[in-house]
């Protein structure tokens, strides 16, 4: 059992950018299942005008059905890391992850539920998601043969409440695409993603984009793949890629029964108010 993280330097163009992720599927391990993660933004890289030009229909469209056609062509369960999907009555859209298995039925999608509306001191130095994307409400864990799927997108990393809960409803394998700046993601990044593994005894796999974009804007890359011990399987560097590790469902059974942290703790929602 494969997991699978693709790195890309996504553009503004939904032809160019199907055309690199075409290229590295067509590096894919031959064993099977395997689970493939496509980092955030990956059919466009660009601005507001852009997003909503690509924006499709929860369920229906051409980028939609080019994915359905990878999953189905590779045989894979494929975690596209976000697409913005239509909201109803609103210029906005919701930044949106989709699953599909390899009979290309979407399975199940995740609305992100925190945007990133920060400044960052780079050469694009703000950065305000809520211009163009409404926020989710929902969490989503979806059943496959790697267990529970927990669904996330970038800026979640930030936010380890909503990953417990993940846990809870049954994860298995937390999922992060990302376009990461390169000055949060040198930062932050790997930190930020051994820490979710390792409280949630999970493994992680996180696909970022890397290199220049349009607007200024730079991504970090160094995509991974992290085992719920937090023990780096695999890393990608600056470059487009992909990187592969074997998922091995006794080693997260091992670590949940000799080390029980999810029994142990202790907060209560009561707690917390």
């Amino acid at each position: 059992m494969q997991l699978v993280a693709l790195q890309m330097n996504a553009q503004t163009d939904w032809l160019q950018n199907r055309a690199q992720i075409q290229a590295l599927l067509q590096r894919l391990p031959v064993e099977r299942p395997c689970l493939v993660l496509l980092p955030e933004n990956f059919a466009c890289m660009g601005g507001i005008t852009d997003y909503q030009a690509l924006s499709e229909p929860l369920g229906s469209g051409p980028v939609q059905r080019q994915l359905s056609e990878w999953a189905k062509e590779f045989g894979i369960w494929l975690v596209a890391g976000s697409l913005p999907t239509w909201v109803s009555q609103q210029n906005r859209s919701h930044t949106t992850s989709l699953v599909f298995n390899p009979q290309g039925e979407l399975t199940g999608f995740y609305h992100k539920l925190h945007l990133f509306d920060v400044d960052v001191a780079d050469a694009r130095g703000r950065y305000r998601e809520s211009d163009t994307f409404v926020a989710g409400d929902d969490i989503t864990v979806v059943p496959s043969p790697f267990g529970g799927l927990g669904l996330s997108i970038c800026y979640d990393v930030r936010f380890p409440e909503l990953y417990h809960l993940l846990r809870q409803h049954g994860a298995d394998v937390l999922l992060v695409p990302a376009a990461f700046t390169k000055v949060t993601g040198q930062a932050h990044w790997l930190p930020l993603l051994q820490a979710r593994a390792i409280e949630n005894q999970c493994y992680v796999i996180a696909a970022n984009q890397c290199g220049t974009h349009a607007g200024n804007r730079e991504t970090w890359g160094h995509s991974v793949i992290i085992d719920p011990w937090g023990d780096i399987l695999a890393q990608q560097g600056s470059q487009p890629g992909l990187i592969v590790a074997t998922f091995d469902p006794q080693k997260t059974e091992h670590i949940r029964k000799t080390m029980p942290v999810q029994l142990h703790a202790r907060l209560s929602p009561a707690w917390r108010e």
